[in-house]
């Protein structure tokens, strides 16, 4: 359980909820335990003043019970209500704030982060095991409460009546705690096993769902039915074991219970037989064991609560305690000239192993258009992860303007970029909405339209019957690879970035759409620098100059002439994707 005391803090913050729970909880016990003592005292009196024999007496006295009965247990329910409605919300808003401070640590990690974690993982951590959490600090906790408080009450009063009885009625009790310890570390053990594997199901789920199109195209809905019920078979065992276990609580409790009423009515009668305690103070130790039967009946549910909740908050803590690796070191004011330089840069993967950059070296000149070209695994996306700081270099360094990249503010300048990935990302948001992304001011309709015509896309957003409000579906599905990449663009170039940086995005365009976007980028006055990265040499030709990277090595680098006339490496690659383009 010490994985919950992450939420102490929650405690202290909604203390005043926390605090009149408590309150409201006393005060309805209170209420409560008056009606056996009344009840006790009222068959006393009824049996030592011979009030059976006389009808209209009788009548009179049950009336009167009855109307105090009724009013103590309507002051009960009153304070009882009130306990739910502070302990309750008290749980509803540290929900809030748990899922807030997930979410927004979720926006804290980096990039290698999220190459290690599932997105269904992530999903099933901040809303069924926050969910799970809740449980615990709602009504795990409100039982919890009424029970040791109803417990030391009834207990306290059954003394009063008769100490030796008591004793003998408690006696199942130690019995009852050790049932609960061995089968809530069974409990606790099955709990975790339940969660990991909801959220496998949840990842599976969420891949196919995402996935949907590529799963159709090959036919394979059967497989990954398969596999989901494959899954959710493994989910619903584990489950079961947990619900097994659970389901032991209750028969024992309630034994153990019936066993303490046996004692009481047993013992009590001989008591009663000797003169020791009265006949009303056997009743009121029925209705006191009575009263202990639900609370400790819900034991099992309560701990079954709280063992889920503990392994929950164990794996959102799995989350909330990684620190980033990337971090801001620095709130100072940051104004990007332009100059880049890496300088014997190297990079190796530390879950695989792989050396994605060697030794690279290279620099970036204001107003300069620099490419990088090599083909697929030569480390181009990995060059433009380690300029955005995604990630850091295992060797040499990185400056910016002079300075070394680990050095500066990191949110300046990333706010002075714009990045266009090659696995193009558009919400499910209207076009205006995607490009708006870009720019945290809003942005006049000639803005959109300047930003849309320099990537080459007004002209099919107004084709389009809604225009810039045309909705788009899932990752943009409703419209042309070509068309989310230059929607992509646009929403770099409303940033008005000083650097810009395109991975390979224009690979599902023409060469004639590609060549008059990279004009219009050319000539952006904005821009003070380019990095292209492309494995197509119609993507980089008119580049200042252009780095070829293989295996992670530049092997070499100039401009488009001086490469094409040493007929080395970049030559080769030339050579080969116009022979292509000549046989198609």
């Amino acid at each position: 359980m010490k994985s919950l005391s992450h939420l102490n803090k929650y405690f202290v913050k909604y203390k005043w909820h926390f605090a009149l729970g408590i309150v409201f909880t006393i005060i309805s016990n209170y209420f409560g335990i008056k009606i056996p003592l009344y009840v006790k005292e009222t068959i006393d009196n009824m049996l030592e003043n011979d009030n059976l024999a006389n009808p209209d007496s009788l009548i009179v006295t049950a009336l009167k019970i009855g109307g105090i009965y009724m009013g103590l247990s309507l002051a009960s329910g009153f304070f009882l209500f009130l306990m739910r409605q502070t302990i309750i919300i008290m749980s509803r808003l540290i929900e809030f704030d748990l899922k807030n401070e997930i979410y927004a640590h979720y926006q804290r990690l980096d990039f290698t982060f999220y190459k290690k974690h599932a997105t269904g993982d992530l999903m099933n951590r901040i809303s069924e095991d926050v969910s799970q959490v809740r449980m615990y600090l709602g009504p795990g906790i409100m039982y919890t409460i009424n029970l040791v408080i109803l417990s030391v009450m009834v207990i306290y009063q059954m003394w009063e009546i008769s100490g030796i009885l008591t004793l003998f009625v408690l006696m199942p009790l130690p019995i009852m705690s050790f049932l609960i310890y061995k089968v809530s570390s069974k409990m606790n053990s099955l709990s975790k096993q339940v969660q990991q594997e909801q959220s496998l199901l949840s990842t599976i789920a969420q891949e196919t769902f995402a996935g949907i199109r590529v799963i159709k195209a090959y036919s394979r809905e059967e497989d990954i039915r398969d596999r989901f019920d494959q899954t959710s078979d493994t989910y619903k065992t584990k489950n079961m074991n947990l619900v097994k276990v659970n389901a032991l609580f209750l028969p024992t409790i309630v034994f153990l219970i019936g066993l303490s009423t046996l004692i009481t009515i047993y013992l009590g009668g001989r008591l009663t037989y000797m003169g020791a305690i009265s006949p009303g103070a056997i009743l009121a130790i029925i209705f006191y064991v009575n009263k202990l039967t639900w609370p400790f009946a819900s034991l099992g549910w309560v701990t079954s609560i709280n063992q889920r909740a503990a392994a929950s908050q164990t794996r959102i803590n799995e989350f909330l305690l990684q620190v980033p690796t990337i971090q801001n070191p620095t709130t100072e004011a940051l104004t990007f000239q332009g100059e880049i330089s890496f300088n014997q840069v190297s990079l190796t993967y530390e879950n695989s192993g792989i050396q994605a950059i060697k030794n690279l070296s290279f620099n970036l000149n204001p107003g300069e258009q620099l490419a990088i070209l090599g083909n697929t695994g030569s480390g181009k996306s990995t060059v433009l992860n380690l300029l955005t700081r995604q990630i850091d270099p295992t060797g040499g360094s990185i400056t910016i303007d002079g300075k070394d990249l680990k050095t500066i503010n990191l949110e300046a300048y990333r706010a002075q970029l714009g990045i266009v990935p090659q696995d193009v990302f558009l919400f499910s948001e209207t076009i205006k909405e995607n490009i708006q992304f870009g720019n945290t001011a809003t942005l006049t309709e000639e803005q959109l339209k300047e930003a849309s015509k320099q990537a080459h896309v007004l002209h099919n957003i107004e084709s389009f019957p809604n225009q810039f409000e045309t909705l788009l579906g899932e990752r943009g599905v409703n419209i042309s690879g070509g068309q989310k990449q230059r929607v992509s663009i646009a929403r770099a170039l409303v940033r008005q970035p000083k650097l810009l940086l395109l991975d390979d995005c224009l690979s599902a365009v023409d060469t004639e759409t590609e060549e008059i976007i990279l004009s219009n980028l050319k000539h952006n006055k904005h821009i003070s620098s380019t990095l292209i990265v492309s494995h197509r040499i119609s993507s980089i030709r008119n580049a200042d100059r252009i780095l070829v990277l293989h295996d992670g090595i530049c092997v070499e680098q100039g401009t488009y002439d001086e490469l094409l006339a040493k007929q080395g490496y970049f030559y080769s690659i030339h050579q080969k994707q116009l022979n292509d383009l000549t046989a198609e």
